[in-house]
């Protein structure tokens, strides 16, 4: 897997990303959501660089998948530990958590693959740090799930 420059808007997006594909097909309620919160625009990315974050993030998750399986089967724990530790700045922090909950709650399916990314954003980003009572959304998500 590639690795960005921390806090970088790719490493940021990265992870809204691995949210949006977790469940196995990316639909356009979706799109339509992060559109709408201007992802490109918040994460820093130039027109054009979500896409290419999804891509590069799909051609690495492909490299690790074998026979039939799902792309999330290559990020385990430890990998995706790993991506979450690119993004450390709080303010960035919370605008990946807004996205990704955005995403999550588009398309009024949340499936166990995004509900796992979604509780791994909370174990390894203290929210406490950024504010708990400014963004709570997030736990709404995982107890649905």
């Amino acid at each position: 897997m590639r690795s960005y420059p921390k806090n970088s808007p790719q490493a940021a997006a990265r992870v809204v990303a691995l949210v949006l594909i977790a469940d196995g097909h990316v639909s356009q309620s979706e799109i339509d959501a992060l559109n709408h919160l201007q992802v490109e625009a918040e994460l820093g990315l130039a027109p054009g660089g979500f896409a290419q974050v999804i891509h590069t993030l799909c051609e690495d998750l492909m490299m690790g998948v074998g026979g039939g399986a799902s792309m999330m089967d290559s990020v385990d724990d430890d990998t995706l530990a790993a991506l979450l530790r690119e993004v450390d700045a709080p303010a960035l922090r919370l605008a990946v958590l807004r996205l990704a909950d955005a995403a999550v709650m588009a398309d009024q399916c949340n499936s166990e693959s995004e509900a796992r990314v979604m509780a791994a954003l909370h174990q390894h980003w203290v929210l406490a740090a950024v504010g708990d009572e400014a963004y709570s959304r997030p736990q709404a998500v995982l107890q649905a799930a």
